[in-house]
């Protein structure tokens, strides 16, 4: 860090700030490593060195490196203000929340330690809220599957109800027209053939 910079205290440093330097990686929420390392006051170049002696700590899924087109396009588009040069020339390293702890333990500083504790507890909270999220997204999608199946049956019922105002038109229709003539029957016998006995 350059002496003109202010320190960074683990207190002053509000849960949205740590919010907006949280990315979404590889289906895995993550930090930069020139974030986590200005969060920690060490350079970043710093920060990677230590990585790097101790690689063995850091697996893919505590760790990884971006490609080319993840820092070029997704950054970008997940961080529309980037700053020109912001980042170094090199890929940046992204931590998962497990590689966050775990850096605590390769830097050793007091305010890492500090730090890290704030950020897992931030990714924490951020797992709840989105557990919470994904439950009343299931509720709502059950609550809307409940009112289909209802409409349905509604439909079915009005299908129903509208065949049996048919019925009823009908009936009124034939009460309302003008019985058919009776054609008078002839009671009586015939007897014999087509003449008279």
């Amino acid at each position: 860090m350059s002496k003109n910079k202010t320190s960074i205290t683990p207190k002053s440093i509000t849960d949205d700030v740590l919010v907006n330097k949280i990315y979404e990686f590889r289906g895995q929420k993550v930090m930069l490593d020139s974030d986590l390392a200005e969060l920690y006051d060490v350079e970043t170049r710093r920060l990677k060195e230590q990585v790097r002696r101790n690689i063995i700590r850091f697996p893919e899924h505590f760790m990884f490196e971006l490609t080319k087109e993840e820092y070029d396009v997704i950054l970008r588009s997940q961080n529309a203000t980037l700053e020109q040069g912001r980042y170094s020339k090199y890929l940046p390293f992204a931590f998962t929340e497990h590689g966050v702890l775990m850096l605590s333990n390769v830097l050793k500083s007091e305010k890492a330690i500090t730090m890290s504790i704030r950020i897992i507890d931030l990714f924490v909270k951020l797992r709840d809220i989105l557990y919470i999220n994904t439950e009343m997204k299931l509720e709502i999608a059950e609550m809307k599957y409940t009112v289909e199946q209802i409409a349905k049956k509604q439909k079915g019922h009005d299908q129903n109800i509208e065949l049996l105002f048919e019925y009823i038109d009908r009936l009124q229709d034939k009460q309302d027209s003008p019985a058919p003539k009776k054609v008078k029957s002839i009671v009586g016998f015939k007897v014999g053939g087509k003449g008279k006995n």
